[in-house]
């Protein structure tokens, strides 16, 4: 048999699927099954176009991969479909000292390998004992701390009224000392309500999101928006994991993103409820495993979407900002 025709058996029959595509973002030649990675099978993909095949959002992420491929550059993904997990290599091709065609090959690693469970295992185990740890602050900083604060300004008050006419100066000295004890007062308080993560079943989403928003306003200059349904009926536990994922949310989008604007809306679906996050930012690869952007904060937002039983999808490509999306899922 001629060694090209082995070629195509071992490329046919091969676990992973591997692709061609030229610079006009058409299929060269595509091997294996690439549904999991494109929603289409090898035949309907030969000789089409990758974009006109995908949704725009899709569609616009891989041609900005396909352009850095074409630049010169490897890239390293990860692709998440169905609950299973795939790595994908795209590569360029040269010919006669030119790039001619992105080379892909992806191939399913679950179940995950056992030192990338582990250190998984390891982040959300340190997630867990952070919450713990943070609960018995924000106990501290009201039960202890406020409330011996608040015994404190009321005996001051005791004081300067029992001195009102005796000793006038003496009480608007008193009176300057209560001024800086309220505002330690209300410091606690903030710090004990962001620290405590069962401030919003005391407070509801919307005033939990409020003090929120209000809080990023003193180092966050650019625009930001809050639209919450008043009319939503949210389950405690959602509720909870909604308000942790746009805190993580916010977060990368003032650290990272270098945006003028952010948009926070929680509103109802055909399947439930959902919390959208976006940002008019940069924008990066949410796939791309050596952008560095893949860090804890995205951990932490996939940690509290398992627990809460919620659909976290992260839409992103360099140029175009971030939109994170957290929603009931279809079951329950």
């Amino acid at each position: 048999m001629p060694e090209p025709c082995l070629g195509e058996l071992l490329l046919e029959q091969s676990a992973a699927c591997h692709w061609l595509i030229d610079r006009q973002g058409v299929f060269v030649r595509i091997y294996g099954d690439a549904r999991a990675i494109f929603g289409r099978g090898a035949s309907e993909l030969q000789n089409a176009v990758l974009g006109n095949l995908l949704p725009a959002e899709t569609s616009a992420l891989w041609n900005s991969r396909l352009d850095r491929v074409f630049h010169g550059e490897s890239l390293h993904l990860r692709h998440r479909n169905n609950g299973n997990s795939y790595n994908i290599l795209v590569t360029p091709v040269t010919d006669e000292g030119e790039i001619r065609y992105a080379s892909g090959l992806a191939l399913e690693v679950n179940p995950w390998g056992s030192a990338e469970q582990e250190l998984r295992h390891s982040v959300l185990g340190a997630l867990k004992a952070m919450e713990f740890e943070r609960n018995t602050l924000s106990k501290f900083l009201h039960d202890s701390i406020g409330q011996n604060l608040t015994a404190l300004g009321l005996q001051l008050d005791l004081i300067r009224m029992e001195l009102e006419d005796s000793a006038p100066e003496v009480c608007s000295r008193i009176g300057e000392m209560q001024s800086v004890l309220e505002e330690i007062m209300g410091d606690t308080r903030e710090y004990s309500y962001a620290l405590n993560p069962s401030a919003v079943e005391r407070t509801g989403l919307r005033a939990a999101l409020d003090r929120l928003t209000t809080r990023l306003r003193d180092r966050f200059s650019g625009s930001l928006r809050l639209n919450v349904d008043p009319s939503l009926k949210i389950e405690p536990e959602i509720a909870q994991a909604l308000f942790h994922i746009t805190q993580e949310a916010v977060e990368n989008s003032v650290q990272h993103a270098g945006c003028s604007a952010i948009e926070i809306a929680v509103k109802s679906s055909r399947t439930g409820t959902f919390l959208e996050v976006k940002d008019n930012g940069r924008g990066f690869d949410p796939g791309d495993l050596t952008s560095g952007r893949r860090g804890l904060g995205f951990l932490s937002m996939e940690h509290y979407a398992a627990q809460a039983g919620l659909e976290l999808s992260i839409v992103s490509h360099p140029g175009t900002g971030t939109t994170v999306r957290a929603e009931t899922s279809k079951s329950r």
